[in-house]
């Protein structure tokens, strides 16, 4: 009796750390498919805005970025935007009118396969190289002018390293999490750190930002709730300051009155 208990014992061990084999190995090997979920457009797609624009290819290893950029006649500088891990230019060029009027100048890029932009995404520092090639492209052109970084989301992981490396006059990180492996532990337990492929590690990589910082996060966010910019806040060396959208959940902060005001009043003249 005791021996077939053994068996059936054994037998159920095996079976759920085969079950568990199978989903760390299929999170481990798709996870791009769970991270990445851009949208792409056709290549001879039109975009229809009221303010001035310019298509950019940039080229990168394997791959041609596409990106937009908004100019106005005498900019007072530039925002460089890092969107977050869905949709495309398209969805994202919403709310283009308010650069035109705080006279600020826009360039935002699509990651490899979103939009037009060719490639596949593969690696975190393939991600972080392409932003590093789009800013040493735009940037260049502003080196009178101050040159805001901008980043939503997964745009804002790509953007506070990209701080790290470049000197930007402002960064501007909007819902920012603490990093992917705090976020992946938290939906997933179960998942050793060591499968975590993309650990987008913003709590170690603000610690070496010199540049000013703004916080923005809405108190309603819960798929990444606020206090993961409380964390970062404290984690800073750089002046830091935290804007606290009220109402505001994760897809909507955009759309508070509060949210351009305070982008306006962090703006660099």
């Amino acid at each position: 009796m005791l021996t077939k208990i053994s068996k059936a014992t054994a037998g159920l061990l095996l079976l759920v750390a085969a079950v568990y084999t199978g989903l760390v190995g299929f999170l481990y090997v798709g996870q791009e498919s769970l991270i990445f979920v851009g949208e792409p457009l056709p290549e001879a797609h039109q975009f229809e805005f009221e303010v001035p624009y310019q298509e950019v290819t940039i080229d990168v290893d394997g791959a041609a970025l596409h990106g937009l950029h908004f100019r106005q006649p005498d900019p007072r500088g530039l925002v460089f935007f890092l969107h977050g891990n869905g949709g495309n230019l398209e969805s994202w060029t919403t709310g283009v009118d308010y650069y035109r009027r705080v006279n600020y100048d826009m360039f935002m890029l699509d990651y490899r396969g979103y939009g037009k932009s060719t490639g596949e995404i593969d690696s975190e520092a393939q991600l972080h190289a392409d932003v590093r090639q789009a800013w040493n492209t735009i940037a260049a052109q502003y080196p009178d002018k101050p040159i805001v970084l901008y980043g939503r989301s997964l745009g804002a992981a790509l953007a506070v390293q990209l701080a790290t490396d470049v000197d930007p006059d402002l960064l501007i990180l909007v819902s920012p999490f603490e990093s992917m492996l705090t976020m992946a532990q938290a939906r997933y337990p179960f998942v050793p750190a060591a499968a975590v492929r993309y650990p987008f590690r913003n709590d170690l990589a603000i610690t070496k930002v010199s540049a000013p910082i703004v916080l923005v996060h809405g108190d309603y966010d819960t798929f990444i709730p606020l206090r993961h910019s409380q964390r970062l806040q404290e984690l800073a060396v750089a002046p830091t300051k935290l804007l606290v959208i009220q109402g505001a959940e994760h897809n909507d902060i955009h759309e508070f009155r509060s949210y351009t005001d305070g982008l306006t009043d962090a703006l660099p003249n």
